[in-house]
């Protein structure tokens, strides 16, 4: 269903009572919409914040139907809810992004095939879903060794994820795995990892937030900076045609984030992609004139999408829940709020554990070496390990 063009006033829907839902329904709010979110945590992060929360799994009928009936148009805030329940409620409502494009984000292997059909690169990979693949993948001929064995579907944050060195560790993670269908990659030599946001209008609009470089630790972003000063303007021009190209070939509509590996020869490869606001975009909240959480309004709001301008060079840091003292002992917020620049995001959730996103950390300055040096003080303050 095409989307109509819905003012402020009109009620948006969201699967998924997480951050992004919660940042989102900020986001709405603020632009004068009504939100509903459908999460089945009655103390979700969105859910408390949103005019509304139905209480519900993400494929129960009554809460889909409750939804529907109260909502003008639906997104998604995370890329494992049911790809099947966002195609019912389109029988009803507009849905940004489409099942079929979250469908496709969720399965690695679908996701590869359309990076080569959107003569986008990524690394050297082959499926996994039989003993024959298995022992083919480990062949020497095939040069997929060293490499890095992802589950097919909910993998995220490093989960699902297992390097292997060898056929024998191959074997071992894949029957760790419970013997489900994976695809190996070939490791290779990284000099960067990057992130293009791109948001698609219905119509074929795109524009994109500015590049942002990301360090990861343990499979999970730890630090963003935004924008990224140091990749040359031909790659981060060629990075965002790549998003752009594979945004259209889904025929996509919302905010879409692409990460890119730049190899050590200055070549670049796609990693994987999220239909959906990405933690490497955080930081556009104060680093742009329009966020990448409004601009994911204005997709499903069918406004007119314009491009984010750089308002102040950032750097965000993840708040993990490793950070606490205890379940409920967040830090000492004092020392990091003293400092310049500092803008902290807190997001609700009532308890912490080990690499849980219980927040994150903006800073903004004049110039890009000012934010990094703050953002450096504010780490070490917190506990958080240099880089």
């Amino acid at each position: 269903m095409t989307p109509p063009r819905l003012m402020p006033g009109a009620t948006l829907g969201v699967l998924g009572g997480g951050q992004l839902g919660r940042m989102f329904v900020h986001a709405a709010q603020r632009l004068g919409y009504r939100t509903v979110v459908l999460d089945p945590d009655p103390a979700s992060p969105a859910g408390t914040v949103a005019h509304r929360q139905i209480v519900a799994a993400y494929d129960d009928p009554a809460g889909l139907g409750a939804l529907a009936e109260d909502c003008d148009a639906v997104t998604t805030e995370f890329e494992n809810v049911p790809a099947a329940s966002l195609g019912w409620l389109a029988g009803s409502r507009p849905v940004a992004p489409s099942s079929e494009a979250v469908a496709a984000c969720q399965h690695r292997a679908r996701e590869k095939a359309l990076f080569r059909t959107s003569d986008v690169p990524c690394a050297p990979h082959a499926v996994i879903e039989t003993e024959a693949d298995l022992a083919a993948a480990a062949q020497p001929d095939a040069a997929l060794l060293p490499g890095l064995l992802k589950t097919a579907m909910l993998g995220y944050d490093g989960k699902g994820q297992a390097p292997v060195d060898d056929a024998r560790s191959l074997a071992e993670a894949w029957q760790r795995f419970g013997r489900v269908p994976c695809v190996l990659e070939r490791r290779l030599p990284l000099q960067a990892e990057i992130s293009v946001i791109v948001a698609r209008s219905a119509g074929g609009e795109v524009v994109h937030l500015p590049l942002a470089r990301n360090l990861h630790r343990q499979g999970i972003l730890a630090v963003t900076e935004m924008p990224a000063t140091d990749v040359a303007p031909d790659l981060a021009a060629r990075a965002v045609a790549a998003a752009g190209r594979i945004a259209a070939a889904m025929g996509y509509v919302g905010v879409l984030c692409v990460e890119f590996f730049v190899l050590a020869d200055g070549s670049l490869v796609a990693n994987e992609m999220a239909p959906r606001p990405h933690n490497s975009g955080h930081a556009s909240i104060e680093a742009c004139d329009v966020s990448q959480f409004e601009l994911q309004v204005r997709c499903l709001a069918g406004l007119p999408l314009v491009a984010p301008r750089v308002a102040a060079p950032a750097v965000m840091l993840n708040l993990l829940g490793d950070l606490w003292r205890g379940p409920r002992q967040p830090p000492d917020w004092s020392a990091v709020l003293a400092l310049p620049g500092v803008h902290l995001h807190l997001y609700g959730k009532a308890e912490a554990r080990p690499g849980r996103k219980m927040g994150h950390l903006t800073v903004t300055a004049t110039t890009a070496a000012q934010a990094l040096e703050v953002a450096r003080d504010a780490a070490e303050s917190l506990g958080i390990a240099p880089w």
